[in-house]
């Protein structure tokens, strides 16, 4: 932990924050016995019906409830943020600008090809 630098654009985890780490008090650490062992309780419960030969109904499981919930409704939770609106400009709007400037340099040039104003500096025919 001693070689641990920290990114420029990120918070520390409280993993590897030693005032979070190190100086719990008896209750904290308790408190977070408790929900380690209420997780491993859910989950021991979870497995039995899971595993079960004679199982004949449908398990519920919470969080993959939430999780397909939040895949199916992605606009409930989306944060708009500065990359992600940088993400979408760079995206959705840079690739029209730059065809338009494609398709008007092309069209241009060859208006001037038609005219015989344009000077090509690399002909092979003299």
């Amino acid at each position: 932990m001693a070689d641990y630098r920290e990114a420029p654009l990120a918070t520390r985890p409280k993993t590897l924050d030693p005032n979070e780490y190190f100086n719990l008090s008896p209750e904290q650490r308790r408190a977070e016995q408790d929900r380690a062992a209420l997780r491993a309780d859910l989950k021991r419960q979870y497995q039995t019906q899971l595993n079960n030969p004679h199982r004949k109904e449908l398990i519920e499981d919470p969080a993959l409830t939430r999780w397909v919930h939040a895949r199916t409704n992605p606009y409930s939770y989306f944060r708009p943020t500065f990359k992600t609106s940088l993400l979408g400009a760079m995206f959705g709007i840079a690739p029209l600008f730059g065809l338009y400037f494609l398709f008007k340099t092309d069209r241009d040039r060859k208006a001037q090809i038609k005219a015989g104003t344009l000077e090509r500096k690399f002909s092979l025919s003299s």
